[in-house]
């Protein structure tokens, strides 16, 4: 089992940012990816951006260029720094991971809100 505990969520005006965090422990031997992943009302869960084991960054479309994200993988740490934040990013952001089997893990889940 894989225990992952997101943290950074808040309120944010337009045009700010926030860093979210999530600390990965329990059964973690080799993993496929580290990821950040959104829920909005309505809508299923998207990916924002994950890392693979190889350190290669995946990015969605609308967040290239805002978001970057980056991972300890010493400290099995996940971070998503979020830059240049608009309205339409309001979410529940969920940390995952992958194992190489192919099992994802997910956490809590942190809301973010971007509103003036």
């Amino acid at each position: 089992q894989v225990q992952l505990v997101e943290s950074g969520g808040g309120l944010v005006q337009p045009g700010g940012s926030l860093r979210l965090s999530c600390a990965a422990s329990g059964s973690i031997f080799q993993l496929n990816h580290m990821g950040w992943y959104r829920r909005t009302p309505g809508k299923g869960r998207d990916l924002v951006a994950k890392i693979t084991s190889a350190g290669v960054p995946i990015y969605a479309d609308s967040v290239k260029g805002r978001f970057t994200i980056s991972g300890d993988n010493a400290k099995n740490m996940v971070y998503l720094q979020m830059n240049g934040l608009k309205p339409e990013d309001t979410a529940v952001y969920y940390c995952n991971v992958q194992t190489i089997f192919s099992r994802d893990y997910w956490g809590q889940g942190t809301q973010v809100t971007v509103s003036s």
